[in-house]
C-alpha cells in the first residue's frame, strides 16, 4: 500500500515510522530540514513543498496513492491538503483537526470537505484519559469486542501481592490473560516463569471485571478508595471535553478555569460540573478548594510547565492521582519520573489513532502498545484463518512469530483461551503481536 503523508512534524513522522516497515511512504512538507531528517532517519520517500499545491502532490505521486494523510498543524491546511488531493486522484483521506467543530460538520455527511476520515485531537485526548479514570491504576486502556474485553497496561506497584510472584503464580484472575511485560518502550511476550517485579509495567487482556480485579492488585491502595472526586485544570477545549465525558459516565467534576467569562460560558454548558473561576497554579488557592483530597487532578492547560506545576502541587497536598496532557513528547517521561502518574501526549494519542486505522483496515481494531512497536489486534475467524477449527497451541506454531491470544468473544461469550482451546469460524480473537510482525500475522489470522 502507498501512502501520502503531508506534515513532518512530530504526529506525520511519528506515522511515518510505524507505517514505514510494511508499506510505500512518501512524506511532503515545507520545511527543507524535516524532509532532510527523514531521509536520514526513515525509508522514506521524502518531498520539500507545500502540500496544498497540486504540482507538489503529483510530484509526490498523490495518483497512486491508496491513501492520503493530512497532518500538519493547521486544520485549514490539512482540509485543503484532502480537498486537493481528492480533485486529483481517488485516494483514501485523513485529516487531522483541533476544532471539534469541523468534526461534527464532518460527521453530517462523512464526506464533507472530502475527507474520509477525520481525527481531532482534543476528542482523542479526552476520550483517553477519561479511560484511564475508568481504571485508576492503569497508564493505557483499550476496549475491544464492544467493550466485552478491555487491554490494559499497569506498573505492578512494589508493594502489590503480585510483586515478586511469576506470572504463573499470578494467573490467578478470571478470564483474565498476561499478554506481555514492557520495559524500556519495548513489549515481549512473558513465559510462566517470568518474575513481575515492583514497577515493572504488565500488559493484560480480559473482561473489564476481571482487570478490575487485577488492578486492585496491581496497586491496592489506589485502586479500593475507587474514584469520586475529580478535578479537571484548564477549561480550554481540551479540559471541555474531558469534564463533558465524565458527566456522561455520571461523574460530577470540578473545574478550575482562570478567565471568568470562559468559566461562566463553561458553567452553562456543564450542569454536573462545579466551575471555578481562579488561577490553578495558585497553592493556596487549592488548598483552600481542598484540591488535596481529590482522588484525580487532570491538567489541561496550554503550558506543559503549569501543566507540571498544578500536577506536583495537588500531589504535595494529598492528591492520589494526577494526570497531565503534555504537548511536549520528550517530556512524557521526564514528567512521570518527578511524580507525575500519568504524561499524556496528545500528538503522540493522534498519530498512533490515525496508524491505527490504516492497519484497522486488515483488522476489527487495533491497539498500538508503545509506539513504533508491538500491537493488540481484534479479528473476526474466517474459514482461511490459521486459527479456524484447530487448537490454539497447534495453531500459533504455525505462525511467523509467537503471538498471545488474550480473548475470544463468540456471539455474546467471552472465552478465556488456553492451549487446548479450538477457535471457531466467526468468533472474534483479541490477538497481541510483537513488533515486527503484524502484517504478516494479520495476513494469516
Amino acid at each position: 500500500m502507498r501512502v501520502l503523508i503531508v506534515g513532518a512534524g512530530e504526529v506525520g513522522s511519528s506515522i511515518a515510522a510505524d507505517l514505514s516497515e510494511s508499506h510505500e511512504v512518501v512524506v511532503v512538507d515545507v520545511d527543507a530540514d524535516y524532509v532532510e531528517q527523514l531521509q536520514y532517519d526513515l525509508d522514506v520517500l521524502p518531498v520539500q513543498g507545500d502540500g496544498t499545491d497540486p504540482d507538489v502532490l503529483e510530484e509526490a505521486g498523490v495518483a497512486d496513492a491508496d491513501i492520503v494523510i493530512a497532518s500538519t498543524d493547521d486544520d485549514e491546511t490539512n482540509l485543503a491538503i484532502c480537498g486537493t488531493a481528492a480533485t486529483l486522484a481517488d485516494p483514501f483521506t485523513i485529516a487531522r483537526v483541533q476544532k471539534t467543530a469541523y468534526l461534527r460538520t464532518w460527521r453530517r455527511t462523512q464526506r464533507a470537505f472530502d475527507v474520509d476520515f477525520m481525527v481531532c485531537t482534543d476528542l482523542l485526548t479526552a476520550q483517553a484519559i477519561v479511560r484511564l479514570i475508568e481504571f485508576p491504576t492503569a497508564t493505557d486502556v483499550d476496549p475491544f469486542s464492544s467493550g466485552r474485553v478491555q487491554m490494559a497496561e499497569f506498573e505492578v506497584a512494589p508493594e502489590s501481592e503480585i510483586a515478586g510472584q511469576t506470572v504463573q503464580e499470578a494467573d490467578r484472575f478470571e478470564s483474565l490473560t498476561f499478554a506481555a511485560i514492557v520495559e524500556d518502550g519495548e513489549a515481549t511476550i512473558p513465559a510462566g516463569e517470568t518474575v513481575l517485579t515492583g514497577g515493572s509495567n504488565v500488559l493484560v487482556i480480559g473482561t473489564p471485571d476481571s482487570v478490575e480485579s487485577f488492578a486492585a492488585a496491581v496497586a491496592p491502595a489506589s485502586a479500593a478508595a475507587g474514584v469520586d472526586d475529580i478535578v479537571v485544570v484548564g477549561g480550554g477545549q481540551q479540559g471541555f471535553l474531558v469534564a463533558e465525558h465524565l458527566e456522561e459516565r455520571g461523574f460530577r467534576p470540578r473545574l478550575i478555569e482562570r478567565d471568568e467569562t470562559r468559566a461562566r460560558d463553561l458553567a452553562e454548558q456543564l450542569p454536573k460540573t462545579t466551575v471555578m473561576a481562579h488561577d490553578a497554579t495558585d497553592a493556596d488557592f487549592l488548598a483552600s478548594e481542598n484540591v488535596g483530597e481529590a482522588d484525580v487532578v487532570i491538567a489541561c492547560l496550554d503550558s506543559d510547565e503549569k501543566c507540571l506545576l498544578v500536577s506536583l502541587l495537588s500531589k504535595r497536598l494529598g492528591a492520589q492521582r494526577a494526570i497531565a496532557s503534555i504537548e511536549t513528547p520528550e517530556y512524557v517521561s521526564l514528567f512521570e519520573t518527578v511524580g507525575i502518574d500519568v504524561a499524556v501526549n496528545p500528538r503522540e494519542i493522534t498519530a498512533e489513532e490515525i496508524t491505527r486505522f490504516t492497519r484497522e483496515r486488515r483488522a476489527e481494531n487495533v491497539a498500538i502498545v508503545e509506539p513504533g512497536g508491538a500491537e493488540v489486534l481484534e479479528v473476526e475467524i474466517d474459514a482461511e484463518s490459521v486459527l479456524a477449527g484447530r487448537p490454539i497451541r497447534e495453531a500459533v506454531a504455525d505462525l511467523p512469530s509467537e503471538i498471545v491470544v488474550g480473548a475470544i468473544t463468540r456471539d455474546d461469550t467471552v472465552i478465556t483461551p488456553r492451549g487446548d482451546t479450538v477457535v471457531e469460524v466467526g468468533d472474534h480473537v483479541v490477538v497481541f503481536v510483537p513488533t515486527g510482525a503484524q502484517a504478516a500475522i494479520a495476513e494469516q489470522l
